[in-house]
């Protein structure tokens, strides 16, 4: 029965990561081939539906972490998921004025490569039960300067969208109402922007350490 559960939790779990891997990397072909042919201001439109897809599946790896699936911890996926999904939905989704911004090249292009090594290396760990050396050193390497340009754009992309914030008032909740509270997007996006200060140079020195043991393991083997 063990046996049997553990087959159906790496084939869903090959089946998962190989799926959210053919969505990155064609987000990644169509923002690639948009440059090249039009420019960064068609990059958006180009990707739109494929990034929100890819991105939001995401969502699935906290329940795989919170069931066990994977023994990747909450603390360091949560804020990660967290933080992209503001920028998908909550920022280029909703405020169309920024999207044809240059720094939605650069989150989009640092999100899918990142994701495109980070998807393989699971997916071929789940279904072949190891992974080449050559794809961990990607795995853990890439993300010293992914993380980044990726991290620039996300901050960037969210302070260029405060001005339309704030005048669209849109998400904004007002008083009086029924349920006697109030809520300000426009804020709550700067409090966002101020958890980026001490949070990310704590999660790059969290992934500095995961690398460090990731490659002296591989040594070691």
């Amino acid at each position: 029965m063990a046996g049997a559960l553990s087959g159906i939790k790496r084939l869903y779990l090959s089946i998962y990561n190989w799926a959210v891997f053919i969505g990155w990397f064609q987000v990644l072909v169509l923002a690639v081939k948009t440059l090249k042919e039009s420019g960064h201001q068609d990059v958006y439109d180009a990707v739109e539906r494929p990034l929100q897809l890819a991105q939001t599946a995401a969502v699935l790896e906290i329940l795989h972490g919170l069931v066990g699936l994977v023994r990747s911890p909450i603390t360091a996926t949560l804020p990660q998921i967290g933080s992209r999904l503001f920028v998908t939905w909550g920022i280029l989704y909703s405020f169309p004025e920024i999207r044809t911004h240059v720094l939605v090249s650069s989150l989009v292009i640092s999100w899918s490569i990142t994701e495109i090594i980070r998807y393989s290396f699971f997916g071929v760990k789940e279904s072949l039960g190891f992974t080449p050396s050559w794809l961990l050193w990607l795995r853990y390497s890439t993300f010293l300067l992914l993380y980044p340009t990726g991290i620039t754009s996300e901050v960037g992309l969210i302070y260029l969208s405060l001005p339309y914030i704030k005048n669209s008032e849109k998400f904004c909740v007002r008083m009086p109402n029924k349920w006697n509270f109030s809520f300000d997007y426009f804020y709550a996006s700067i409090l966002v922007l101020g958890v980026y200060v001490p949070g990310n140079p704590h999660m790059y020195s969290y992934m500095l350490g995961q690398r460090k043991k990731a490659l002296a393991k591989s040594k070691r083997e």
